[in-house]
């Protein structure tokens, strides 16, 4: 069976993980999926992932959650632009995450890039998910 959102169901696993408090989360692979877990890294949202390659193209991310006396780190993971309505913003019209202490995640030419990044290179695109 295929799955018609795949990054909003490694959001959606990362999510489930951290309410029963799992160290780690397993998801299939892709580069779109890679690229976000990438700027997750880099903000401080997870602690690091590796790769399993199966063969056949076959590839599984293991996620390292990240926690912060006993809390997880992300408060809020959601995924904003959806297979069934895309959403994209400029850089004058780029949405804030409570007052800039969150993160938006964005998908643009020059690459998947949080919100503060793609406003240094004055670049617009899809805007993926929100994390706080």
């Amino acid at each position: 069976m295929s799955m018609t959102d795949p990054l909003g169901d490694m959001l959606t696993r990362i999510r489930n993980a951290q309410l029963r408090r799992r160290s780690t989360v397993q998801t299939p692979g892709s580069r779109l999926r890679a690229n976000v877990l990438d700027v997750l890294k880099s903000e401080g949202y997870i602690r690091d992932y590796s790769t399993t390659d199966y063969g056949n193209g076959r590839t599984e991310f293991t996620i390292e959650l990240k926690y912060h006396e006993g809390e997880p780190v992300i408060r809020r993971i959601q995924r904003v632009s959806k297979p069934g309505r895309r959403v994209y913003a400029s850089v004058d019209t780029m949405p804030r995450v409570a007052d800039g202490l969150g993160t938006v995640i964005m998908s643009t030419p020059q690459g998947v890039m949080a919100d503060h990044e793609a406003r240094e290179k004055n670049v617009g695109g899809e805007v993926l998910c929100q994390v706080f």
